[in-house]
């Protein structure tokens, strides 16, 4: 039997059964959530049971579990099901102010705070029903983006982690340091002995999470003293503010850095490689003209972003 021919014989409503089985964990709240009978539910358990070979749901005590295959079902479930609803919520025309569209785009606080804030108020004022759904990104979602990319609209990222993908270049942005306001031992720019000297708050530190300018210290034969680690470039403030401690970070989040903590930004004593932010998207959205409206969205609010206009929108 061709695969066409198997994909033919299933009911793609299983699909979102096991989705909100797999969820839930409890046939009881997925009916509800479905807002359908618990036998109704039984009934597409009991065929998916047949369909895998596997109980998907075992008791143990009075709750229920996944079972590991049902485990190693349900990150594939949520992918195919989100790609299942944007096959039928696309349409032949297509304008942005009729479009009630949900964009999900990875990245992290940095790119958030930045182009995500002015592109969310430029769709609000072109496509008032066009909402954005910004997730944060993980080493692991990172590493496997472009299985991620295929149901999620795109990744905000620096170019050097991503290859093989779509991109399009958004803006170019500086490395610089934070220190307390308080922090009289360090001038209007850091020493190499500061560095050598201070302890750090280091935003990522693992081999395949890094900053550039914090791998850039370390080929300088520097090993950073670091006391803080936070996957949140936002609570950088909080962690410098009243210490001795320093931080790097890109140049377009140091107004926000200052506005959130007493803080103040210094030079780096050496020339840090400049940060080029992408938008990331697997190419089977290549021909999609909402998703195409979208990357244009990010591409004018890149220009701003560049133009450091985004901190005048925060005030």
């Amino acid at each position: 039997m061709t695969d066409h021919a198997q994909l033919s014989r299933l009911d793609l409503n299983l699909l979102v059964a096991l989705d909100a089985l797999l969820t839930e964990r409890s046939v009881t709240r997925a009916a509800e959530r479905l807002h359908l009978s618990q036998p109704a539910l039984s009934a597409s358990l009991a065929r998916l049971r047949t369909h895998f070979g596997d109980p998907i749901l075992a008791r143990r005590g009075n709750t229920y579990e996944l079972t590991p295959f049902a485990l190693r079902l349900a990150e594939h479930t949520t992918t195919a099901l989100e790609a299942a609803r944007r096959v039928f919520e696309s349409q032949a025309t297509w304008a942005p102010t009729e479009s009630t569209r949900e964009f999900a785009i990875y990245g992290s606080d940095y790119g958030f705070a930045t182009i995500g804030t002015v592109v969310s108020r430029l769709a609000a004022e072109r496509a008032a029903g066009v909402k954005f759904r910004f997730m944060l990104h993980t080493p692991a979602v990172v590493d496997d983006a472009a299985n991620r990319l295929r149901s999620a609209d795109g990744m905000i990222i620096p170019h050097g982690f991503l290859t093989e993908l779509s991109y399009v270049d958004l803006w170019h942005d500086q490395w610089v340091a934070v220190v307390a306001e308080s922090n009289e031992t360090v001038g209007a720019e850091l020493t190499m002995d500061d560095l050598a000297r201070l302890p750090f708050v280091m935003t990522y530190q693992s081999r395949s999470a890094f900053t550039s300018a914090g791998r850039q210290i370390q080929q300088l034969g520097i090993e950073p003293r670091v006391e803080v680690v936070a996957e949140s470039f936002l609570s950088i403030p909080h962690f410098i503010a009243g210490t001795d401690r320093i931080a790097l970070m890109q140049r377009a989040l140091a107004p926000a850095a200052q506005r959130l903590a007493d803080v103040r930004i210094v030079a780096l004593p050496f020339d840090a490689t400049p940060i080029t932010n992408a938008l990331w998207w697997h190419p089977v959205h290549g021909r999609d003209p909402e998703h195409t409206w979208m990357r244009q969205l990010f591409v004018e609010a890149g220009r701003i972003v560049e133009a450091g206009e985004h901190a005048d929108l925060a005030v």
